[in-house]
C-alpha cells in the first residue's frame, strides 16, 4: 500500500531539515505521527489541560522561540501545530486555542498503530535515500523501530531539538485551524510566517 508519493516525502523532509537543523529522525518522525495520527489522547480533564497550557505559557519568555507561528504537520498537513507564541503576543486568545485543540483531541479517529508503521516505513525508507547525514540517525531509526514494536507510537521531540527551538506549540484539525485560528493569527501579524501562502 503506498501512503504518499515519494516527492511529498522528500519535500516535507528537506523543508523540515532546512528550517529546523537541529533536528533528528525523532523529530521529523514526531512530526509525521502527528499529521497521521493527531493528538496523542483525548481530554476528559479539561481543567487539567487548561492549567498546563497556563503552565507553558508562563514558561514562555517572547524573545525564546524560533519556531513559526503555525506549522502544517508531516507530509499532509492534516494537522498543524499552534505555536503558543500566538497566544504569549497576543494574537490568539487562550480560550480560542485551548477549544481548538480540545475538540480536535477529542474528535480525532486514531488508526491502528499497525497502519501507522506500515506508512513510517514507507516515509523513513523514502528518508533512507535522501542520505541526509542527521545525528544519531541509525540509533534513532531503532529506537522508532523499537517502539512501533511495542504496539506504541508516541515520543518526544529529541534533547537538540528542545534546546535549540524550545517548542511550545498545541495541535489543532486543518480545518478547523483555517476556519477558527489563521484568521484570527492574520489579522493580527504583518508577514506570512508558514508554508501556507
Amino acid at each position: 500500500m503506498c501512503f504518499a508519493a515519494a516527492q511529498d516525502v522528500e519535500r516535507f523532509v528537506r523543508w523540515h531539515v532546512d528550517t529546523y537543523p537541529q533536528s533528528r529522525l525523532l523529530d521529523i518522525y514526531k512530526s509525521c505521527f502527528q499529521d497521521y495520527m493527531g493528538a496523542e489522547h483525548m481530554v476528559g480533564d479539561t481543567a487539567s489541560v487548561k492549567d498546563y497550557l497556563d503552565y507553558e505559557l508562563a514558561q514562555i519568555d517572547t524573545a525564546d522561540t524560533t519556531l513559526l507561528l503555525y506549522e502544517p504537520c508531516g507530509i499532509e498537513g492534516n494537522y498543524v501545530r499552534v505555536n503558543l507564541m500566538a497566544v504569549k503576543a497576543g494574537l490568539l486568545a487562550e480560550d480560542v486555542l485551548l477549544d481548538a485543540f480540545i475538540r480536535t483531541a477529542n474528535g480525532a479517529k486514531r488508526p491502528a498503530v499497525e497502519v501507522w508503521r506500515e506508512r513510517w516505513d514507507e516515509i523513513v525508507a523514502v528518508i533512507d535515500a535522501m542520505s541526509l547525514n542527521l545525528p544519531y540517525y541509525i540509533e534513532d531509526k531503532q529506537s522508532i523501530d523499537e517502539l512501533l514494536a511495542k504496539g506504541k507510537y508516541a515520543i518526544s521531540h529529541s534533547s537538540e531539538y528542545r534546546e535549540a527551538y524550545r517548542p511550545h506549540y498545541r495541535i489543532v484539525e486543518r480545518a478547523i485551524f483555517e476556519s477558527e485560528i489563521k484568521p484570527l493569527i492574520e489579522k493580527h501579524k504583518s508577514h506570512q510566517n508558514s508554508l501556507y501562502q
